[in-house]
């Protein structure tokens, strides 16, 4: 009974540990095939470059900022142009080290990414089970794994990384290990600008859930990161604030930018034509997205009488036919917007760290002044895909169907990056 007992355990124990693995090496290699081998084939779409095999592959839009930073150092000046000094430097000077290890800068990059990545979905596979179980557990991890922006958390961007250190901290804090909160954390703050809601988030979550005293102190101390780089700001450039003042480029002011939202809003429902000449001149696009939401309504007006597998299969080819129409920003709307509507809805089954996290993170963003890459920024944090997950958990039909959608965006994704074409 003891030895049956024992092979049992060691069973479930194996599986436990493989299934993050196989997530990871399966989008993986999805994204390798898609970037090395198959945008190679495809003709060069205007304004894109050939796509050739080799490292290179994995470097493109933002990378370049980060090879200057490695290879020249920061440089600022306050002018309201874009500088690298927007960009955090722990993924930089990990790469620094590595390459002073003989590694080239885009095998460097690239395997930081890709290993903390790895990391990161052991850490968000044990962290929800701790605190939903094992289905949830499993359902957040091939969410995060093969979500068509974890592209960015395969080639020289910091999304693996911040993915890592932020779920570790938040972890770490629901276990109340508040030294590891602090450490984690302070290495989240010092990678991304979105390591900020990581402040906040854990002094709220500290005052809901009546921590101790030194849960605060390791709240305030995840600032320590932040804190030196502003210190080297002001000492290199005279600056402490440099960091926020190097944004400009990418985004002129603070607040919520109504005339972005506007526009995503008017390319989603009139398309991009239609509001650059602000008239219609492509009467099909909001022809077809009419046609959308009106199909989308008979299907939930008449869903007792189809059942609940024809609708579910029904709306799940309007949002793939929706995505086709609208594409990207259809995407970066439903992801900042539908992540809000996920963390309130589920709000009770999540660790109050998690919900708080989540909205201080969409806040932070939708405060940034700026509506660029917004799906991928949201994709780095973290509690909305443990929401879905944990949502997916009980549907597991909608599951299925929004693995496949991610897919099919994620190898669609990985070969415009590889054509150096704008992707997120």
């Amino acid at each position: 009974m003891i030895k049956g007992q024992t092979f049992l355990s060691k069973a479930l124990w194996t599986k436990t540990f493989l299934f993050p693995a196989a997530m990871w090496l399966t989008s993986r290699l999805l994204i390798w095939i898609a970037m090395l081998l198959i945008a190679p084939l495809l003709p060069v779409p205007p304004g894109s470059t050939p796509t050739t095999f080799g490292w290179g592959v994995f470097h493109a839009w933002d990378s370049g900022h980060y090879r200057a930073i490695v290879t020249s150092g920061y440089e600022f000046v306050n002018d309201g142009k874009g500088h690298n000094l927007a960009f955090f430097p722990l993924f930089p000077l990990i790469i620094r080290v590595l390459m002073n290890l003989g590694l080239p800068f885009e095998i460097a990059g690239t395997l930081v990414n890709n290993l903390a990545f790895f990391a990161a979905l052991y850490f968000l596979y044990f962290w929800v089970k701790g605190q939903a179980g094992e289905s949830a557990a499993r359902w957040a991890t091939a969410i995060v794994a093969w979500c068509p922006l974890s592209l960015f958390a395969g080639v020289i961007y910091t999304e693996g990384l911040y993915l890592l250190l932020s779920t570790a901290a938040l972890r770490a804090f629901d276990k109340q290990q508040y030294g590891w909160t602090a450490f984690w954390g302070a290495m989240a703050t010092a990678t991304r600008p979105t390591g900020m809601a990581l402040i906040p988030a854990f002094v709220l979550a500290a005052w809901k859930q009546r921590r101790p005293p030194i849960a605060y102190l390791a709240s305030f101390a995840t600032a320590a990161g932040l804190l030196l780089f502003s210190i080297y700001c002001a000492i290199q450039f005279g600056d402490p604030l440099g960091f926020l003042h190097a944004q400009r480029g990418w985004r002129s002011s603070l607040g919520f930018d109504w005339l972005d939202w506007w526009k995503m809003l008017m390319q989603v429902t009139v398309g991009t034509l239609n509001w650059k000449h602000g008239g219609i001149k492509d009467p099909l696009h909001p022809l077809l997205f009419t046609m959308i939401l009106g199909i989308g309504s008979c299907l939930w007006y008449f869903r007792k009488q189809l059942g609940s597998q024809k609708v579910d299969y029904g709306f799940a080819a309007l949002v793939f036919l929706a995505w086709i129409l609208a594409g990207d920003p259809l995407i970066n709307t439903v992801a900042v917007f539908g992540s809000a509507y996920l963390l309130w809805q589920l709000r009770a089954q999540l660790t109050p760290v998690t919900v708080i996290y989540g909205f201080c993170g969409v806040g932070l963003l939708l405060a940034s002044g700026s509506t660029i890459s917004l799906s991928r920024l949201v994709y780095g944090i973290v509690s909305p895909s443990v929401a879905l997950g944990v949502l997916l958990s009980r549907y597991p039909r909608w599951g299925y169907l929004t693995l496949l959608f991610f897919t099919i965006l994620l190898a669609s994704f990985a070969v415009r990056f590889a054509q150096e074409l704008w992707v997120g």
